[in-house]
């Protein structure tokens, strides 16, 4: 014997599913906690990342410290040698043509006594107004 299967259409879209409230509020919890566990890890690799970064900037100033430093010390060196007596002796004689001042050409230089620089600056003060 042979049997025959029809098939009739079965109409379900008037059904609706009634979800419990209860689920909703527990979804809701767990998308709530998944974004606060998600921000934190966010906020986290953002401050490990910035700390690396800062001390990257801090190794290349320390570089630039010690650059500036070595290049203080070189410019003191300079200084020093530019400041020298014997330098500014040999420029004196051999560029500029200047001697040894003979006893006669030196005439001693009398400062003023504080007392008297004082009168005069209060003469001077009384004279601007």
């Amino acid at each position: 014997m042979t049997e025959f299967h029809t098939v009739r259409p079965i109409d379900n879209s008037r059904l609706v599913r009634v979800t419990p409230p209860n689920r909703l509020r527990e979804l809701a919890r767990l998308v709530a906690l998944g974004a606060l566990i998600g921000a934190g890890g966010l906020f986290y690799a953002w401050q490990h990342f910035a700390c690396i970064q800062l001390g990257y900037q801090l190794e290349s100033l320390k570089t630039e410290q010690s650059q500036a430093t070595e290049l203080n010390q070189k410019l003191k060196l300079e200084v020093a040698g530019l400041r020298s007596p014997s330098r500014i002796d040999a420029i004196a004689r051999n560029q500029l043509g200047l001697t040894v001042p003979t006893a006669g050409q030196i005439a001693p230089f009398d400062s003023p006594s504080e007392a008297v620089l004082a009168e005069l600056h209060a003469a001077s003060s009384a004279r601007a107004r």
